[in-house]
Order: C-alpha cells, then sequence, then structure tokens
C-alpha cells in the first residue's frame, strides 16, 4: 500500500514512546487547550444564535417594529392613513393604538400600568401573541364589555386568573393627571406568558373601551407597524410616515429592546475574539512540543537524511505530528460542542434546579432561561480555524528541523 514518507514517519513519531516525559506533558495540554478553546466557542456561538433566536421569535414578533406617536394630540381620520401607510414599501402591517395610564388595583394590591387599547384583529397583524396566550387570542376582547390581557408577571403580582374582576384607576378624561382617580372596571380576559421581562409591561384592552374612557370619540394616539426588515425598522417606520396629514413622533424596536440586539453582538464579537486567543495559545504550545520532539529525534533525522530523505520529507514529518495532535483536540472540541450546545438549556436548567438559583432574572432580562441554537456553519468555522492555527503552529519547528544537516546532528550526537 502507497504511503507517504512524511505521513509514516509523522504518525510513528506521534505514536512513539518519548523519553522525556515533559514532551509528553506538553502535548497532552496542548491537545486540551484546543479542545476546550473549540468546545467552548461552538458552545458560545450556540448561545449567542440562541439569543438572537429569542430576541427575533418572542421580542421582535410580540412588540411592534414600529410606532407612530401623535405630536398634536389625538387625530381622527385614522383608517385613511393606515391604509396609506400600508402602501408605503416595507411596511406589512398597520394597527391603531390608544395608551391608557393608570393603576389596576385589586385588594390592597396596586399595579401601575400602560395599557394598549388596540383593534384586535389589525393588532393581531403586527404582534403575533397568539402562541403566548394559552389557547385564546386577542379576538376575546370584545367592544364594551372592558376586557383585559396582562402580562403574566403583573398577573402574577396581582394574584389574578383569567375571569377575575379587577378595577382600573384613571385620571378624569381632560384633567391632566390631576384631581380624583376613577375607578373603572374590567375582567381579565387573558394572560399573556412570554417569559421574561415583557410579562412586566404588555396589557391589552380594546380600543373603543380606550377611546371611551379617555372621552375621545374615534380619536386614535398612534399608530404599530411591522416592517419586512426589522434592521430597517427606523427607516421604513420613518417613510411611511412621512405623508401622514399629522405630525407624529417615529420610534422603533431599536430604541426599547435595540440595547439587547447590540449587546448580543458584542458579546458574540468579544466572545470569539477571546477564545480564538485562547486557542492560538493552545495551538502555539504545539511549537514548543515539536522544537522538544526535533531535539529528541536528532539521530533519527541524520539516520533519515544519511538514507536519502530531503529536507520536506523531514519537516512533512513533524508538520504531521503536529497536525495530529491538532486534530485530536479538535476533534475532541469539536464532539464535546456538539453535544453541549444541543443540551445547553437542559443543561442549565438542571443546574439552575440543583442549586435553586435562575441564571437569568425574568424582570431584568428579556427570556428567563439560556437558549441554545447550534449551526453547523459555526461548527466548520471554528474547526477551520482552529486547523489553520495549528497548521501555522507547525512551520517553524518543521522548517528548523529539514534545516538541520547529518552532520551538526551526528557531531552534536
Amino acid at each position: 500500500m502507497f504511503r507517504p514518507l512524511s505521513v509514516f514517519l509523522g504518525w510513528r513519531f506521534s505514536r512513539a514512546r518519548r523519553r522525556n516525559r515533559f514532551i509528553s506533558f506538553i502535548s497532552v495540554a496542548s491537545i486540551l487547550g484546543i479542545a476546550i478553546g473549540v468546545g467552548a466557542l461552538i458552545l458560545g456561538l450556540s448561545a449567542m444564535n440562541g439569543f438572537e433566536r429569542e430576541l427575533e421569535n418572542r421580542i421582535l414578533s410580540v412588540l411592534p417594529h414600529g410606532q407612530l406617536h401623535t405630536a398634536d394630540g389625538p387625530v381622527t381620520g385614522w383608517r385613511d392613513m393606515a391604509s396609506d401607510m400600508e402602501a408605503a414599501p416595507g411596511i406589512l402591517a398597520v394597527s391603531p393604538y390608544v395608551p391608557l395610564e393608570g393603576l389596576l388595583s385589586k385588594g390592597a394590591k396596586l399595579k401601575a400600568v400602560q395599557l394598549q387599547g388596540v383593534v384586535p384583529e389589525l393588532e393581531g397583524r403586527v404582534s403575533e401573541l397568539t402562541p403566548y396566550l394559552g389557547g385564546a387570542s386577542l379576538t376575546v376582547l370584545v367592544p364594551g364589555e372592558r376586557g383585559l390581557i396582562l402580562g403574566k408577571a403583573i398577573a402574577d403580582q396581582l394574584e389574578l386568573e383569567v375571569g377575575d374582576r379587577v378595577s382600573l384607576l384613571l385620571p378624569a378624561p381632560g384633567s391632566q393627571g390631576f384631581g380624583s382617580p376613577r375607578r373603572h372596571s374590567f375582567t381579565l380576559q387573558g394572560i399573556v406568558s412570554i417569559g421574561g421581562q415583557l410579562d412586566t409591561v404588555l396589557g391589552y384592552t380594546h380600543l373603543q373601551d380606550a377611546q371611551e374612557l379617555k372621552a375621545l370619540g374615534d380619536a386614535i394616539a398612534g399608530f404599530h407597524l411591522r416592517v419586512n426588515e426589522v434592521l430597517a425598522a427606523d427607516r421604513l417606520t420613518m417613510n411611511a410616515g412621512m405623508g401622514l396629514p399629522a405630525p407624529f413622533y417615529v420610534s422603533s424596536w431599536m430604541e426599547s429592546q435595540g440595547n439587547v440586539y447590540r449587546d448580543i453582538q458584542l458579546v458574540r464579537t468579544l466572545m470569539i475574539v477571546v477564545l480564538l486567543l485562547v486557542m492560538a495559545v493552545a495551538s502555539f504550545n504545539i511549537v514548543s512540543t515539536l522544537v522538544m520532539a526535533v531535539n529528541e529525534k536528532k539521530g533519527d533525522i541524520a539516520i533519515l537524511k544519511t538514507m536519502g530523505a530531503g529536507p520536506w520529507q523531514i519537516r512533512g514529518a513533524f508538520m504531521v505530528q503536529g497536525l495530529l495532535n491538532g486534530v485530536t483536540g479538535v476533534l475532541i472540541g469539536g464532539g464535546l460542542g456538539l453535544l453541549l450546545a444541543t443540551r445547553l438549556s437542559e443543561l442549565v436548567a438542571g443546574l439552575e434546579h440543583l442549586t435553586g438559583h435562575q441564571f437569568l432574572n425574568p424582570e431584568v432580562y428579556f427570556i428567563d432561561f439560556i437558549p441554545t441554537e447550534f449551526h453547523w456553519a459555526d461548527l466548520w468555522l471554528v474547526t477551520g480555524s482552529a486547523l489553520l492555527l495549528i497548521f501555522i503552529a507547525t512551520l517553524y519547528p518543521a522548517w528548523r528541523a529539514g534545516k538541520l544537516l547529518p552532520r551538526q546532528l551526528l557531531g552534536e550526537a
């Protein structure tokens, strides 16, 4: 069977029992370092992919991508405005809203809330709340029935269940927040359970009920928009509002949740840089291993050159030896990273249960668990980068071994 001499020698060198045990220790340390770096980077990238998925599937599916809020008080004729905006490029859906800021009261418990008065059929095109309503939908909000949909954290704080009555304290219309508040009775029709910070702020009622409580008639306070490019939400929302007959303030999800997106990208970048440095340090341990291996194999190199082995065959042998160590580390790290990345959420949940400590506080973070999403492209990128670093690390010792002359080697021996 044909076997290149360099591959055969590199395989034999890597399997041979070494007289210097320190070389074996450095070799094992480099393999473990590469494995840990590769595994940790795959695991970290999978976690970042998971956070991006949850940001898109939870936050950006529930919150409107863009928002227009009236600058000069409530506006009428919103149906024509909504039709004009839906015709604008990049706009998928438009829904009117009226905010209700007040206090929810149940017994001695109070909770400040900002409810959104919406049209269920239109808001359902902007915000995909149905998967988080436990089988219900926004259509449970019927005009005139004073129904509420609240985030789970709000309902839990007030000890509310679906069907319970709750009081909403609002300032009298036109009082600008001053004077005695008025108490209005509502019925809890649904609970939004997303998991995370959104459960502490979400609250909905029907648009007509909100208009009645604020004595607006058919006027509204603004629009919620859904766009086809979430990263361009600011521009698309502004373009859609440019031709409207009334002035509006423009905002997007980037103002309320953009810090989350930027934090994810920053952490991803820092993690890649740090762990690549870890892999680089581990890879360049191979330099020490091969330099000591060359010194240990001087007699063998002299014999091989005397028998006709060329410099590149000697260099190839030591490059193969270094690559075998590196590939072993990459395979171990890649397999370990793949295994842990696909089970990260379950492992962290088990650790939380074991320690009794929750790593992500839902009152602070937008989710209350560690997500994960493994991408094969990440595996190839990480392992390819590691192999490139390992290959570079083998070049100097292998080149040095190929330059040695038999008379020098035998003279030193």
